[in-house]
């Protein structure tokens, strides 16, 4: 049932993802803004389904630890191995809109969390906050429409927007199937294996409903579709936030547990894998494969120590000591040195009025 859901899962990620782009793009939205909103929300809306169905059987260690592991699964994991595949430009929009609010978001989180429960109320602040984030970046989209615009939605005939309308129906209809699959399959391993659910939830079902979000920017990488790949992660994970834990707290009977070891450990790791984000953005506005492999040792990281803390294995002290004085203050070092080469890199810019040679050019345009 965990591998069953897995695929069915992204196969209706794929149906929805699919319908929804092309009418994104015959209503005349740019390549970053379809990853921030249409492709985003198409590609968490296994996380929609898993955490709601999980909250509903009274699983929230699987409701909380999905989102918070499909946060940290799609900034260490999807970013870095995209930018290992070939270095992504990153849009000023980014680094001055959805970054920070995607850091807000995480903050946001954690705090609502400290007293161990997302109540109702929490969940509506949050889910009105994507609904105001959604509108705000349509409108902007909306002010500087593409020239041919008129010219492509003449081009879509009836039987065009009836396609793509059952692919999304499809893709719905796959998600929630492969959602209860993906569940009960997880929760059946935790159980037989004696390990929590959180944790099943911060790897096993992360990494299945973060499938979607793999998929979709390893594939928009290597066509050169870059904004489309980055902008993906950011608007996965400001989606995850606002809409996957709001909407389990508005639905959930009496509110939804947060537990201890989530607010003290999951949610800051995952806060700091957002935060970090932005320095690494603003460097050259964009993510070079030294940062992408960066990220990917994070991640090892973190899975390696969840493993070891699940068995209580007796080099969990030291690995933690290793992490702490020696990765980290190496990521700071990294981090400083590309913020200083990327300065340098301007001024000598600004001097000679030319181009930085290790920017890369602007990725192609879909169509």
């Amino acid at each position: 049932m965990l591998i069953g859901g897995f695929v069915v899962l992204l196969f209706g990620a794929e149906s929805l993802v699919r319908g929804a782009s092309k009418l994104a793009v015959a209503l005349g939205l740019s390549p970053l803004v379809v990853g921030l909103t249409i492709v985003a929300m198409g590609t968490s809306a296994p996380e929609v389904t898993v955490s709601i169905s999980s909250a509903w059987r009274g699983q929230a260690d699987i409701a909380i630890g999905n989102v918070v592991g499909s946060n940290i699964f799609n900034v260490l994991f999807i970013l870095g191995l995209a930018a290992t595949i070939t270095p992504l430009v990153v849009d000023r929009r980014l680094i001055r809109l959805d970054v920070p609010l995607m850091i807000g978001a995480a903050g946001l989180l954690w705090i609502m969390g400290l007293d161990g429960e997302l109540s109702r109320i929490e969940g509506a602040v949050l889910f009105s906050g994507l609904v105001g984030y959604i509108v705000h970046t349509l409108r902007e989209a909306r002010k500087d429409p593409p020239a041919d615009q008129e010219a492509i939605v003449a081009e879509r005939t009836p039987r065009a927007f009836l396609i793509d309308a059952a692919y999304i129906l499809a893709g719905f209809a796959l998600l929630i199937l492969g959602s209860k699959w993906l569940v009960d399959g997880a929760v059946g391993v935790a159980r037989a294996l004696g390990v929590s659910e959180l944790i099943i939830g911060l790897t096993i079902v992360a990494a299945g409903t973060g499938m979607p979000e793999l998929a979709t920017s390893i594939v928009a990488a290597i066509r050169g579709q870059r904004d489309i790949a980055v902008g993906n992660v950011v608007g996965s994970n400001i989606f995850n936030i606002l809409a996957v834990v709001g909407l389990t707290g508005l639905v959930s009977p009496k509110g939804l547990p947060v537990s201890k070891i989530a607010v003290n450990f999951d949610i800051p790791v995952m806060t700091a894998a957002v935060v970090i984000c932005l320095p690494i953005f603003f460097t050259g506005q964009r993510i070079s494969r030294l940062e992408g492999l960066l990220f990917l040792g994070y991640y090892a990281s973190y899975v390696a120590y969840l493993i070891l803390d699940s068995g209580g294995h007796d080099s969990l002290g030291a690995f933690s000591d290793i992490m702490l004085f020696a990765v980290l203050p190496l990521t700071v070092l990294i981090v400083g040195i590309t913020t200083v080469h990327s300065f340098i890199e301007n001024a000598r810019d600004r001097r000679t009025g030319s181009t930085s040679p290790s920017t890369p050019p602007p990725a192609p345009q879909a169509g």
